[in-house]
């Protein structure tokens, strides 16, 4: 089997170890595989790629879109970070929960943040390059916001050298409660 699927305990959110083929020359991997996905129960479909590279110290999030959530596979290409999703979806009985994850070029895990979920990233290494696929497309008119250290939700992010950097949007994010209730 190329991807073995690991359930998070937060439903729809589960991490996909991928089978590394390496020789010599370098490794190869399949990274998604829609008929793999589908027989495992995860029947995705992905309409918008995304890609991005951070320093060490950036936190992006927690991100999600109001009305038109997005599923996001995530993982990472060179570096490595420490991701989270957030469940905001008021019917869940894990509102609120969180889990997080070291995702690293070196470890090819991905992790897949469902429909509902606020999620973030912070950079641990030099840099990182950063790819996701997402379920539905970005409307920047639909995007909402939770600050990265909201107490309620009690996120153990990992210990860094230095500061946090967040952008001007982010550190305005508001607080779970008066973003999601």
């Amino acid at each position: 089997m190329k991807f073995k699927f690991i359930e998070t305990g937060l439903k729809g959110m589960f991490v996909v170890e991928t089978k590394k083929f390496g020789d010599n020359r370098g490794y190869f991997m399949e990274t998604y595989n829609e008929r793999e996905f589908k027989n495992a129960g995860y029947p995705l479909v992905f309409v918008q790629d995304n890609q991005s590279m951070s320093k060490k110290g950036v936190l992006r999030g927690l991100h999600f879109q109001r009305n038109n959530p997005q599923g996001k596979l995530v993982r990472v290409l060179s570096g490595e970070v420490f991701d989270v999703g957030v469940d905001i979806r008021r019917e869940s009985e894990t509102f609120g929960k969180w889990f997080g994850t070291v995702l690293s070029a070196e470890n090819g895990k991905q992790i897949y943040v469902p429909e509902g979920f606020a999620h973030g990233f912070l950079v641990l290494s030099d840099t990182a390059e950063f790819a996701y696929k997402c379920t539905r497309f970005y409307d920047p008119h639909d995007e909402g916001g939770i600050i990265w250290n909201d107490p309620d939700i009690s996120i153990i992010w990992p210990e860094i050298d230095g500061e946090i950097i967040l952008s001007e949007k982010d550190k305005l994010n508001p607080l779970f409660k008066e973003a999601v209730l």
